[in-house]
């Protein structure tokens, strides 16, 4: 139980619970219930789960996977908790900017070094969950659960855990904050609540118990009430009833409604999956040529339940032949689709696009140079992706890479196939010459220009933040004086940070627009450069690099 005060940790403690969960990035959390155990006679038999991973950084929750971090977090959490033992230490959650397995290792020393009793994981995926398992002695898992939060059930997180013996430990159960009101007043919780003359709290912690027997909630409380309450949800048993009214009001499913045993009956489900820019819309275009019905959200709008609602739809109207294009990158995601495939017998198919991320960028890049002409501004691209679906920035599709999880047969698909990105070479464009303007600094600009066809196009581009094309005018003059091919310029006056635009090197914007505007081929182009930036770019590209 996560609990906020002291009356409530001794209320709690009396009432029977063992189990407290804190977190080193709440502040002065972790010294209170020690405080409180001990007043309450009860830091002999509490277990106490705390986390490390998680900084506090201008009212912003940033993770901190580094080995030190976690080493020093958990020395913290010892100290504050004053001489109590810790049973359980989970790292927060994964950290973008750090391999999720040096985060492992450094959790495993934890448990190897007996600094703590057992160690766990928290905000995972499927994916991240089968490689903390190989890597560390996972005790247990927490991850948001609740009537209103099911992903951790549709995407495999609760089933692998009863596989492997780990506990799942529900955080936010009621909904978390912002939306426990709003579940306290469902209409159908609170009938099902009156009639087991219960609160609709009870039930719905009720509800997630009954998911596995491995599940353990922890609903955070700031009265003693609440933490008696809480105690006896563990004590109600829904029938049926309960759990069908419940089942349709909230459109939960449980780990025993998982689709296992692939269907065999007539036609196909396709689902093409990859990241943003895989080239999914030019297969699925092959099938419809084919006679597949497509379902797109990009078309239709709407979430993907609701796109699993349209196959519904299709299917139940004999439809036997559908091909759906959406951005399915996890497990939870393709669920309803699977869910709805199974359920009217119809095998459902995997195509995964495994593009890698610069080819999806160069795709990106193409796709909104052919629908607005010209780059847009980051101003520009925000506004228009509010009202436009696939309208991406950089920092948006490198975040649908870390959340990609590879499908897998064990989730009901009856086929997966993986397929290669190659890309069509243009048969009649021409090369040209990309010329970074620090490869023209110091250097012999001559000698730089012989790597590329003087007779070709040439594009001088560069960084400057704050700065303007008319910067590069003295590089336009010298790389003009050499060549006989027309030369131009364009520069990305974007700040720094996470990429916002498509324009900063290595981002691929600046030579595609001019490739675009003169029929190029990148991939006959050459690229001078100075940096790993600049080859890096020329990789994007296709371009041969030359320094």
């Amino acid at each position: 139980m996560r609990l906020s005060t002291d009356e409530t940790i001794m209320a709690a403690a009396a009432a029977g619970v063992t189990v407290f969960d804190t977190a080193r990035a709440y502040g002065e959390n972790e010294r209170l219930l020690a405080d409180a155990l001990r007043r309450a006679g009860a830091e002999r038999t509490a277990r106490i789960v705390t986390k490390g991973g998680m900084a506090r950084v201008d009212g912003a929750w940033v993770p901190d996977g580094r080995a030190k971090a976690i080493r020093d977090d958990c020395e913290a959490s010892l100290a504050a908790l004053g001489g109590l033992p810790i049973d359980l230490y989970l790292v927060h959650a994964p950290d973008p900017r750090t391999p999720w397995r040096t985060s492992m290792r450094a959790l495993a020393r934890l448990a190897d070094e007996a600094v703590v009793e057992h160690v766990g994981v928290s905000n995972v995926n499927r994916s991240q969950l089968d490689e903390a398992l190989a890597l560390a002695p996972v005790a247990a898992v927490q991850v948001e659960m609740s009537l209103l939060e099911d992903r951790a059930v549709r995407g495999g997180v609760v089933e692998r855990c009863a596989e492997a013996g780990v506990a799942v430990i529900a955080h936010s159960p009621l909904g978390g904050p912002r939306r426990a009101t709003a579940l306290a007043r469902h209409r159908v919780l609170a009938e099902v609540a009156a009639g087991l003359e219960a609160t609709p709290a009870e039930v719905a912690l009720a509800w997630l118990l009954e998911l596995s027997p491995n599940v353990v909630a922890i609903p955070g409380a700031r009265r003693p009430e609440a933490a008696r309450s809480a105690v006896r949800a563990a004590t109600l048993e829904l029938d049926d009833a309960d759990r069908a009214a419940l089942a349709r009001a909230f459109g939960r499913r449980t780990p025993a409604h998982v689709p296992r045993a692939r269907a065999e009956g007539e036609g196909e489900v396709v689902i093409v999956m990859g990241i943003p820019g895989a080239g999914k819309t030019r297969i699925a275009e092959d099938y419809v040529a084919r006679g597949y019905v497509r379902i797109n959200r990009d078309e239709r709008g709407g979430s993907l339940l609701g796109v699993a609602d349209a196959l519904d739809a299709q299917l139940a109207a004999g439809a036997r032949h559908v091909v759906l294009d959406n951005t399915y990158l996890t497990r939870a995601s393709r669920s309803y689709v699977i869910e709805t495939a199974e359920r009217h017998r119809v095998p459902a198919r995997c195509v995964w696009l495994d593009t890698p991320l610069v080819q999806a960028q160069v795709n990106l890049v193409t796709r909104l140079l052919e629908r607005f002409g010209s780059l847009p501004t980051p101003e520009e691209l925000r506004e228009r992706a509010r009202g436009e679906q696939g309208l991406l920035a950089p920092t948006s599709q490198m975040r649908a890479v870390r959340e990609l999880e590879p499908p897998s047969s064990d989730e009901g698909l009856a086929v997966v196939e993986r397929r290669e990105f190659v890309r069509t070479r243009d048969g009649n464009g021409r090369g040209a010459v990309f010329v970074a303007a620090a490869a023209l600094d110091g250097h012999d600009c001559e000698r730089a220009l012989e790597a590329g066809d003087r007779t070709a196009p040439h594009l001088v581009f560069d960084w400057r933040p704050d700065g303007r094309v008319e910067d590069l005018t003295r590089c336009v003059a010298l790389v003009a004086a050499h060549v006989s091919g027309p030369v131009e310029s364009a520069v990305c006056v974007h700040g720094g940070g996470p990429p916002r635009c498509w324009c900063r090197p290595p981002l691929p914007g600046l030579p595609l627009a001019f490739a675009r505007r003169h029929g190029i081929d990148p991939s006959r182009s050459v690229l001078i450069g100075a940096s790993a930036t600049h080859r890096t770019l020329a990789g994007t590209l296709g371009a041969r690099y030359a320094s």
